[in-house]
């Protein structure tokens, strides 16, 4: 434990000693192996974060064990071409065809503010054709990111259980999925909700999307951040799996084991790290918006962990759903991402995919 502790934080055998309950509840994730268990219950939804589990205030949540216990990173990390930081940039695509919902929420928000030309596109995209539908916004997602030097990793579901509704066929954008490979963008796999616990099925997804794909995927996040640990890191990690990017927070932002940094996950029972690189989820869009109060508020939140990550050199991994862009109901996170890239390109950052930043980690 020791020596796992040592390899991420410049600390004496006494100070491990005397923070051990800290260190157990954040880098060796005691307590956090809950998953929800009632679909469709929204109270029930909500993963365990060491925010709640241990009454820590959200502002303790996102300052790093570095602060917490008063030291420094073990070693100085390094980004290429002289870069200060890195900002993973990730998508979950969990819709490609908007529900009548989306539509409904789409043309009251859009009526709301007299866009009339935005409430026709999601009225009409129907009787136009499915590749008419405004979700099917990836290759506007890349031109925004290109526009700040950036790349991304879109994560896509080829499950065909989900405890809502079937969401889509992946074989329906295989065209679309490859030119975003080709074109530097990183494909993943966004495990099904009942995915995280099963071999079988995390092998299945894979083998699916990479046979649409054409080439071997390295990244997973789980739907709905459903995880076991350290169980799914096993299953990943045997599987295939380069990296991972399911931990973090789905009710807060944050530091989810104290780390700013990616890391090897450690298993106590087997007194050993697992095979496979975590790169634990920091900034997810959902969450943020019910945090924040405003928009400003929003923004002095992601700055404050922008501005953490930076001053230790380490990486911030954002997830951003594919329908928060175009969507009136979601007009905020569109212009917070496009702020985050901006301030990100000034302080020197390298905003890029996780299989980059698993490829230089």
């Amino acid at each position: 434990m020791a020596a796992y502790v040592k390899r991420y934080l410049d600390i004496s055998d006494e100070e491990i000693f005397e923070n051990s309950e800290l260190l157990l509840d954040t880098l060796f994730y005691r307590k956090q192996v809950a998953v929800q268990q009632s679909p469709g219950r929204k109270n029930e939804r909500t993963f365990m974060s060491y925010a709640r589990i241990f009454g820590f205030d959200s502002s303790q949540v996102r300052a790093p064990l570095f602060k917490l216990l008063s030291c420094r990173p073990s070693c100085a990390f390094q980004h290429p071409d002289g870069k200060n930081f890195a900002i993973c940039l990730t998508h979950d695509v969990d819709e490609i065809y908007p529900t009548w919902i989306h539509n409904l929420l789409a043309a009251a928000y859009s009526l709301g503010r007299l866009d009339f030309q935005e409430m026709k596109k999601y009225f009409s995209w129907r009787f136009r054709g499915k590749n008419r539908s405004p979700f099917l916004n990836f290759r506007d997602i890349m031109e925004l990111e290109a526009k700040y030097g950036a790349k991304s990793t879109f994560y896509l579901l080829t499950s065909g259980r989900d405890h809502i509704r079937f969401r889509y066929n992946i074989e329906d954008i295989g065209s679309m999925i490859r030119d975003i490979a080709e074109s530097g963008w990183e494909i993943g796999l966004h495990g099904g909700y009942y995915t995280y616990d099963s071999l079988q099925r995390i092998k299945d997804e894979k083998n699916k999307l990479e046979e649409v794909l054409g080439k071997q995927v390295f990244g997973y996040r789980n739907h709905y951040l459903r995880f076991l640990v350290p169980e799914t890191w096993e299953l990943l990690a045997r599987a295939g799996f380069k990296y991972d990017t399911t931990f973090g927070f789905n009710d807060q932002v944050g530091f989810r084991n104290g780390l700013c940094h990616p890391f090897r996950p450690f298993n106590l029972a087997r007194d050993q790290e697992i095979d496979i690189l975590e790169l634990p989820l920091n900034i997810m869009d959902c969450a943020m918006m019910e945090l924040a109060a405003s928009e400003k508020d929003a923004w002095e939140i992601v700055s404050e962990l922008i501005d953490t990550a930076a001053e230790h050199h380490g990486v911030l991994t954002l997830l951003w759903h594919n329908n928060s862009f175009h969507y009136p109901p979601r007009r905020g996170c569109h212009k917070l991402y496009e702020k985050i890239l901006e301030y990100g390109a000034q302080k020197n950052a390298w905003m890029t995919s996780g299989e980059e930043i698993w490829r230089w980690w």
